[in-house]
């Protein structure tokens, strides 16, 4: 048996404790790009572009650990749409974000490489820890938030998230979590939820700490009971928790979606206002250069419908282009566009005067800060939210996975097996599933 192995089977026979004393294996596999196909698209428009031709699984090198880091035997991970940017090489390749990397010190040399472990969510085991480790130890079962940052000068240390070296783990690091082991700040680990699987604990990082920070949190919208809250893709990966959190904290959410099945994602999630956009035939542009301001006031109208009069006090923003200047238009006088993503197109449009003669704000939003993040997992922990994973995948089949959220074919989240041999291991704490088991499975099979 390889040491890999080995390291997996005590894991799965319960004997966690042993991982610390079993020897390190030299590689491992991990899902990567190569730095000489950047180019391997050039021409084609985005949507043509297929991830399961970039991204491959190769065995790597174990990086080296260094002060404050982990490495942990990632049992699951699952994709983000920073995955889906890494694999077409949009909006331009993760290579530049390593080799930037790469010039800070001797020890981020590492990541400069012709090749990157992409992935930004897992769940696992921690087999190693560097030097001035103290709150974490070989056995511990974690998953990992996405937030990397060096906090050697004064800008993070109110915020983390204004950190000058603040990274994205796994899109502008290397050694993500979308492999058999990946290399963690030891302060991006956190306690894996006991009463999740392997797969359902790693698919909640990303989305639900950024959902928690652009909804939930005073650096983002600080939502308040009652709050009317529009919520563009409110089934998908982010919207699907922005859903979850609006009713949690007491708002009104109003669900955009894209089809039937859709709506019905939302309505067992407890949402009662739901636009299906493709059914009303929303068009809010005319063309490549020009919007339909008409369309904006159907919109707002269609809402007011739903709500009883009521324009929205949040619009939770993360297509972008496509949708920007229908959300600065529906929110209310004094209200707030929170966004982040731009999965539509980075420019955005939107008519001014809506923005500075109705007072309203547009907050820009990224990922989380080390204590959204901990309030997020705990929230998760407590099964006060719920994951949203709809599928899973094999890591040999990452590409098929990344081309799915690429293609909007998904529902909620799309998550990848690592280390665990199937679906449905690592529960904990059975009593605490049987009570939310309903919640959890909202998704599965969508």
């Amino acid at each position: 048996m390889t040491e890999l192995g080995e390291i997996q089977q005590a894991i799965l026979t319960g004997d966690t404790t042993a991982v610390g004393s079993l020897p390190m294996p030299e590689s491992y596999r991990g899902v990567t790009v190569h730095a000489d196909e950047v180019g391997m698209f050039e021409g084609l428009p985005s949507k043509e572009k297929d991830p399961r031709k970039s991204l491959h699984v190769d065995e790597v090198p174990v990086p080296e650990l260094g002060p404050g880091e982990a490495l942990v035997a990632v049992f699951a991970s699952a994709i983000n749409y920073n995955t889906v940017w890494t694999s077409i090489f949009e909006p331009i390749p993760t290579f530049k974000f390593l080799q930037r990397y790469g010039k800070l010190s001797p020890l981020a040399k590492r990541h400069d490489l012709p090749y990157h472990v992409v992935g930004s969510d897992l769940s696992g085991v921690v087999l190693r820890t560097g030097v001035g480790v103290h709150n974490w130890k070989p056995g511990d079962e974690v998953v990992a938030h996405c937030l990397n940052v060096e906090l050697e000068g004064p800008d993070g240390h109110n915020d983390t998230m204004l950190d000058t070296e603040q990274r994205i783990w796994g899109f502008e690091t290397n050694f993500g979590g979308l492999a058999e082991i990946a290399l963690v700040k030891a302060n991006q680990l956190m306690p894996k939820p006991a009463h999740l699987t392997w797969e359902e604990a790693a698919s909640p990082g990303l989305v639900n700490s950024t959902a928690y920070r652009q909804l939930v949190s005073r650096n983002g919208a600080d939502m308040k009971q009652g709050d009317v809250v529009l919520i563009w893709g409110a089934s998908g990966g982010l919207g699907s928790y922005a859903t979850q959190y609006a009713l949690n904290g007491g708002a009104i959410p109003v669900c955009v979606v894209s089809s039937p099945e859709k709506a019905a994602i939302c309505r067992k999630l407890g949402a009662e206002l739901i636009i299906d956009r493709s059914a009303e035939g929303y068009k809010f542009w005319k063309n490549e250069h020009e919007q339909d301001p008409k369309e904006w006031q159907r919109f707002g109208a269609k809402i007011r419908e739903l709500t009883g009069g009521e324009d929205p006090d949040i619009v939770f923003e993360h297509p972008g282009r496509e949708t920007f200047g229908a959300s600065v238009y529906a929110a209310r006088k004094g209200g707030t566009i929170v966004t982040c993503a731009s999965t539509s197109g980075y420019l955005h449009q939107y008519d001014n005067r809506y923005l500075w003669m109705n007072l309203k704000r547009i907050i820009g939003s990224h990922f989380a800060n080390y204590r959204e993040s901990w309030e997020a997992n705990r929230l998760i922990s407590k099964g006060l939210i719920h994951p949203t994973l709809s599928k899973t995948y094999r890591l040999e089949e990452t590409g098929q996975a990344a081309l799915d959220v690429h293609r909007n074919a998904h529902q909620g989240k799309v998550g990848v097996l690592a280390l665990a041999p199937e679906e449905g291991l690592g529960v904990r704490d059975e009593e605490l599933r049987a009570k939310h088991l309903d919640g959890i499975n909202a998704f599965r099979g969508a």
